[in-house]
């Protein structure tokens, strides 16, 4: 066995660099008022192994946030090799595990983290600590699904035209992408997020990797820093949307991105304009209208706030996987597989079978 912890409290790991063999795995005993904790335990198997098999797994945040802390991510591949590997700049943990040829190739991740409701107050502006200028810098650039130039510069302009302050463009972006978008339940996964081809083709319909991307894209061509955040629903939702939750511990089919947008004088402020289309299809009865009073109250609060019946994995885009021999991705949100015959598609249950599960602990009071 080869077995591995990630300690938030340890400190960060540099790039590409294994965890110690002597890790000791860290459990919160006591959390403050108002946190919740889980525990995530994500089992893959490669039912089709062929020479060399590659198994890859998101961890949970590798950064401390107002929302989430990262408490472990522990692991295990019997009779492979594993290890951690950070990419620092997108906060993205990638659990790389090797399987040599007749090895049952079976990875389990064990990620405990602490949740807590998030809003940020948007009645007036206030005094932040000062950004990283690297930070913004980093977070404006274009990426390969999420260009900022041509159709995208031009629709972000249109989008924001009469607006001056970061406030108002980052809300006339979310709003356009509410009015304009629809959630497509056909769409495989969640999405791809090419934001030229939505919108060259005129194709505005997705799921949270392409609307929430656009919304990413959008905010970046406007200037406003912003970043998508990958992740995954973990719990049911507390306010009464059916939709934005999930119904038992099963997490399997719970993976969801959200995004935020740095804005001067409230910091990173979250959003999610992909989830207000989600109830508003998927929220019994089904197909609400707009103005549907659900579906208007879930546009004002998925505008600066968050309910954290959810974990983060990362920041994570163009992220390429250790040892793969394919191109690097555009999200890193699904588990990933490579066997000697090339890349599995995370979706074929025939070769790739994983389950996740979820499950709230309880709080100790000291």
């Amino acid at each position: 066995m080869n077995r591995r912890s990630f300690l938030r409290s340890a400190g960060a790991l540099s790039a590409s660099l294994a965890l110690p063999k002597t890790a000791r795995l860290f459990v919160l005993t006591d959390a403050p008022a108002g946190w919740r904790t889980f525990e995530v335990t994500t089992r893959v198997e490669v039912l089709k192994p062929s020479g060399t098999t590659r198994v890859w797994l998101p961890s949970a945040l590798l950064k401390t946030t107002p929302f989430q802390k990262t408490l472990a991510n522990d692991f295990q591949a019997e009779g492979g090799a594993v290890e951690l590997v950070e990419n620092k700049a997108d906060a993205v943990g990638i659990v790389s595990a090797k399987f040599p040829e007749g090895v049952k190739p079976v990875l389990t991740l064990v990620s405990r983290v602490s949740t807590k409701d998030y809003t940020v107050d948007l009645s007036a502006p206030r005094k932040t600590a000062a950004p990283d200028p690297k930070e913004l810098a980093y977070y404006l650039q274009a990426t390969k699904l999420v260009p900022v130039d041509g159709l995208v510069k031009e629709k972000a302009t249109a989008c924001t035209i009469g607006k001056t302050t970061d406030l108002e463009k980052a809300r006339a972006i979310y709003d356009w992408i509410v009015d304009n978008t629809f959630r497509n339940p056909k769409t495989r996964g969640c999405g791809v997020g090419d934001i030229r081809f939505m919108l060259e083709t005129g194709d505005l319909g997705g799921k949270c990797a392409d609307l929430n991307a656009l919304f990413v894209g959008l905010a970046r061509a406007a200037g406003l820093p912003a970043r998508h955040v990958y992740g995954l629903r973990v719990a049911k939702s507390e306010l009464g949307y059916k939709s934005l939750g999930t119904a038992t511990e099963v997490s399997t089919k719970g993976q969801h991105c959200r995004a935020e947008v740095y804005l001067d004088g409230y910091g990173w402020v979250p959003a999610d304009p992909a989830d207000v289309r989600k109830v508003a299809l998927e929220e019994p009865p089904g197909n609400r209208p707009l103005d549907d009073p659900m579906v208007k109250a879930a546009r004002e609060r998925l505008f600066g706030s968050w309910e954290m019946n959810w974990m983060a994995f990362n920041y994570g885009h163009d992220v390429a996987l250790p040892g793969a021999t394919f191109a690097p991705i555009g999200y890193f949100m699904y588990p990933q597989g490579e066997t000697a015959e090339g890349r599995i598609d995370p979706f074929d249950a025939d070769v790739f079978k994983y389950q996740i599960t979820s499950k709230e602990l309880p709080q100790s009071n000291g």
